[in-house]
């Protein structure tokens, strides 16, 4: 179902605790892999002036648009949220499947999926669950390890982003009170102590624009400055990584890193803004920003358009989104070019192939915040970022520092170059430098936090430590350049092997029970669905004169201990799962479906699924409607009596004795095969409690 449809709060809230209580995990991430900040570390940066525990965040996509997607990505340790992009076009037909994560990362999806007072909602509702979760004391979080930032983005034009239907968004971003109020009433009563939580009502005075690609230079800057002036938000440009040029685009990536089937068209760098158009707009807006007192940064980059060459999306799609790995080197050159011209004037943003391996890299460059998409789409999900923590923790033990900015110092060497950069150099000094300079010097070689040393309570000191921070991140920067471009990990030899396969079909239940696409999916569509193995009778009757008569007898056998389902409010049928999963047939296409209402099973009369009524009595259990091959089947429960319906039948039973009790209307012979099935779906939702979206609805 390729409609997403947000899950009401209340259920979000019930189902968060109760699975943490029960299964020892949130959304289907388990306890065991979240990262909740280590003690002794301290990981925070600023963000236009705001404190954020980390640098780490979802870029604005799949893992930022609905509330649960907010929870996993903070459970993985990201602390500034990227928020997806929403835009006046809320009702796009979006080409499926749409991920394509077989080698690098490819997409078609460019917007949010949600209407955009949907995306507000869903913002405000992830926001109150990662307050509520903080204040539950259930994680031990790390002291340094709370604050969290929430970074909007619209896009994509001027005409679009003046709307009243986006000007509402950005108004109720900046005050989301009446939203707040609106879900603190829908908390369960159990979990009532959290009503009075103050949670946060500016949700967000930041926002980092996202515009079409070959959106004029002169539309972007008008963009912003509007923003500046008509909302006061403090603004970060995505850019393209067409602005290095076509010559160095096809050196970089068809070249170096020998991407020879990855066609960027002509018209890519003939309609986006050149390198000389970015460099004007970027110089007058950083001075709108100084006198109107706004924050002003630019992000390294955007996606890059790519013909389609591959078999994998739509014919219709004649042009792609390249993400992942290649991305990175070319994110990284733009970042050196960029600092060539303005040094640390302006702030950046970074996105463009991060993983494991490389955020302890672009850490040491101060890039903030530091976001993640096309990695988290791998197995493992969100759990993978808690291996960037790991990775950064042992570069900084191996440095002996404790905090950002003293890493950023010590990680490439650089730090005694920078200070020579800035006058501080080894027989340079004199006056009141001097003992400046020799703590900054003794504190480099045997550990400590740096800016204690260099900056203290004094201004001017101060002021020498930031000279010394920014100028080591510019020879970082160059360091890390001149490493990363010819790495062979980001080359096409490394990264043209796509996931394994097996050769065999997906079925209803049984497969290699992997779980692969539990985690992969952004949304936590895919879970797992506790029904034991086992044998079980299946009954076939056929009418005549005289009644039913069982014609004949089967078996259904299911071998694994649980089985995979698919949830399809939030399913949108990226494909991605059907990527990892060993098997072919994808498991949102043919895994058991299950809708969140009865409104939505019947909406969707072209897909297959379940839906189970989510309230019973003592005498009636909850009513079980199915499809099947795209006919609709019905089980009801009053007392003894069961009732069971399908196309051209309609018959009744007791659940004790159905072969001597069989009565009623029907055509042709009536397997019991689907009645069967339903009842297994009821049995194991029921058997979850609230430990899955179906049984907490």
């Amino acid at each position: 179902m390729a409609e997403l449809i947000p899950h009401p709060f209340g259920a979000l809230v019930t189902r968060m605790f109760t699975e943490l209580e029960t299964e020892k995990s949130i959304f289907d991430y388990p306890q065991k892999k979240f990262f909740i900040g280590q003690y002794g570390r301290d990981y925070s940066v600023k963000f236009h002036g705001k404190n954020s525990s980390s640098p780490l965040g979802p870029a604005s996509g799949p893992q930022t648009q609905m509330a649960q997607n907010l929870v996993l990505s903070w459970l993985g340790g990201s602390r500034i949220m990227e928020l997806k992009t929403v835009q006046i076009l809320d009702e796009l037909e979006i080409p499926r499947p749409c991920i394509d994560m077989q080698t690098v990362g490819y997409n078609v999806e460019w917007s949010q999926e949600l209407r955009v007072e949907q995306s507000l909602h869903e913002y405000v509702k992830g926001a109150m669950l990662i307050e509520i979760l903080r204040a539950s004391g259930k994680l031990d979080l790390a002291e340094n390890f709370g604050d969290v930032l929430y970074d909007m983005s619209v896009g994509y034009d001027l005409k679009g982003i003046q709307s009243d239907k986006v000007r509402r968004f950005i108004e109720g971003m900046l005050d989301a009170s009446e939203v707040v109020e609106h879900y603190r009433k829908q908390i369960p009563e159990q979990y009532r102590q959290f009503r009075n939580l103050d949670f946060q009502t500016k949700l967000s005075d930041t926002l980092t624009l996202s515009t079409f690609h070959g959106c004029p230079p002169e539309e972007i800057e008008k963009i912003i400055d509007y923003l500046f002036r008509e909302h006061g938000l403090n603004c970060i440009i995505k850019l393209n990584p067409t602005l290095l040029g076509k010559d160095q685009v096809r050196h970089l990536l068809n070249g170096i890193m020998g991407y020879a089937d990855v066609h960027v068209p002509d018209e890519a760098f003939e309609n986006d803004a050149t390198w000389e158009q970015a460099q004007g707009f970027v110089e007058r807006l950083g001075l709108t920003a100084k006198t109107l007192g706004l924050g002003f940064g630019v992000k390294f980059n955007n996606t890059l358009i790519v013909e389609n060459h591959r078999n994998f999306f739509p014919d219709t799609e004649k042009v792609m989104y390249l993400s992942g790995t290649p991305l990175h080197v070319l994110g990284i050159n733009l970042v050196k070019q960029f600092r060539e011209i303005f040094g640390d004037q302006f702030p950046i943003s970074f996105s463009a192939g991060i993983d494991k391996t490389n955020f302890a890299d672009t850490v040491a460059l101060g890039l903030t915040p530091i976001t993640v998409c096309s990695d988290l789409l791998k197995v493992g999900g969100y759990s993978r970022s808690s291996a960037y923590y790991k990775e950064l923790n042992s570069r900084m033990d191996n440095l002996g520092v404790s905090d950002i900015e003293s890493y950023i110092l010590k990680a490439y060497g650089n730090a005694e170059q920078a200070l020579e950069n800035i006058g501080l150099g080894v027989g340079n000094v004199s006056g009141p430098d001097v003992p400046l300079a020799d703590a900054c010097r003794k504190t480099l070689a045997n550990g400590g936090e740096l800016r204690k040393v260099a900056g203290s309570e004094a201004p001017v000191a101060n002021e020498t430590f930031e000279k010394w921070l920014s100028e080591t991140k510019l020879l970082n920067t160059k360091t890390y350049v001149d490493e990363v471009t010819t790495n062979a990990r980001y080359g096409i030899e490394q990264n043209s092997k796509p996931p394994r396969k097996v050769g065999t079909m997906l079925e209803l239940f049984d497969c290699l029970t992997c779980d692969k696409c539990i985690p992969v999916c952004p949304n936590d569509a895919n879970f797992a669905l506790k029904i034991p193995p086992g044998e079980t009778e299946i009954l076939e009757f056929e009418t005549n004169n005289s009644g039913w008569a069982v014609t004949g007898r089967k078996t259904l056998k299911l071998e694994k201990k649980y089985q995979i389902a698919n949830f399809a409010d939030f399913c949108n049928e990226c494909g991605n799962c059907d990527i990892f999963c060993p098997e072919d047939g994808g498991p949102f296409v043919l895994k058991p479906r299950f809708f969140g209402s009865l409104e939505s099973f019947q909406s969707f009369t072209n897909h297959d699924g379940f839906y189970i009524e989510d309230e019973g009595t003592e005498r009636c259990a909850p009513k079980v409607f199915a499809r099947f091959d795209g006919k609709e089947y019905r089980v009801s429960e009053t007392g003894n009596t069961v009732n069971y319906s399908g196309p051209d039948f309609d018959i009744q039973f007791s659940k004790n004795d159905l072969e001597n009790t069989i009565s009623g209307e029907g055509k042709s012979s009536v397997s019991f095969l689907n009645y069967e099935i339903m009842q297994m779906m009821r049995s194991a939702i029921s058997a979850t409690g609230s430990g899955s979206y179906v049984s907490a609805t």
